[in-house]
């Protein structure tokens, strides 16, 4: 298993500083902020599509949801450490670059312990939540579940899913095309997916354990362990924090859309 957490921190930061190189060359106009942002986004874009892959397999190939295993669940939560932890470190520098590129002439020098605290405090919750996956989820994933529930695992890699789609959103809003019809596809795409995988998932979850042993849905929750139901909840409740920032935004960007309609609509009555 060594193998994978080898793999996983060669391969994400090989692709991140490989993304950076290769923007660099091709788009000379973008700044350093530009190629930070899109290159954090395609890195993050890999990981959830390898997700999701892997999620997908599991979940296919497990009949029993609490006794059925696959080799691929503790391998690829090896893998994803390293892509938990130098996510932060990316996130820091996308965060970093931005706030030069705004600041201008103001912005600080370096890299100091105002700069992290500064990322910290806008994206505490990301950060935490990737320290949550890294030494709480890691740890019972490898040597707490005893071998059982590889499927709900499985379940929680699809949470993934919708996040090609959102580094999608994000990098075409850097070229500029944020106001186009791909990107409004885009948006709905990203709610559709992170709806149904990282909020519809927990009852489904529920629903698959309560048919494996005959128990209605309502009940299901009676049946299991507290520390169960107490985890699920620690779990949906960012994702609800989460998607409701993603339907706000989106009517932000409908209104901004339907405005200059509007606006075209009373200029042609006068």
């Amino acid at each position: 298993m060594m193998a994978a957490l080898v793999c996983g921190a060669a391969v994400f930061p090989g692709l991140f500083f490989s993304f950076r190189k290769i923007l660099k060359h091709t788009r000379t106009e973008w700044s350093e902020a530009d190629v930070t942002v899109v290159s954090e986004r395609l890195v993050s874009a890999v990981h959830g599509s390898l997700a999701t892959a892997a999620g997908v397999t599991v979940v296919s190939s497990c009949r029993d949801v609490m006794t059925d295993s696959h080799w691929l669940v503790n391998s690829f939560v090896l893998f994803g450490v390293p892509y938990m932890v130098f996510d932060i470190y990316t996130m820091y520098l996308s965060h970093y670059h931005t706030e030069r590129s705004r600041a201008g002439s103001e912005a600080p020098s370096g890299h100091s312990l105002q700069t992290v605290r500064a990322f910290l405090c806008k994206d505490w919750m990301l950060v935490l939540h990737h320290m949550v996956l890294v030494f709480i989820f890691t740890p019972i994933t490898l040597f707490f579940r005893r071998g059982l529930g590889d499927f709900f695992i499985g379940c929680m890699f699809i949470t993934e899913l919708s996040t090609p789609f959102v580094s999608i959103g994000k990098i075409l809003i850097q070229l500029r095309l944020d106001g186009t019809k791909l990107h409004t596809i885009n948006g709905l795409i990203v709610l559709l997916t992170f709806f149904t995988c990282r909020i519809l998932l927990f009852p489904f979850m529920y629903w698959m354990y309560g048919r494996q042993f005959g128990i209605p849905l309502h009940q299901v929750a009676f049946h299991l362990p507290l520390l169960c139901n107490v985890g699920n909840l620690v779990l949906l409740a960012p994702q609800i924090y989460w998607f409701t920032l993603l339907l706000r935004k989106a009517q932000r960007l409908y209104l901004r859309q339907r405005r200059p309609q509007v606006d075209e609509d009373v200029t042609k009555e006068d």
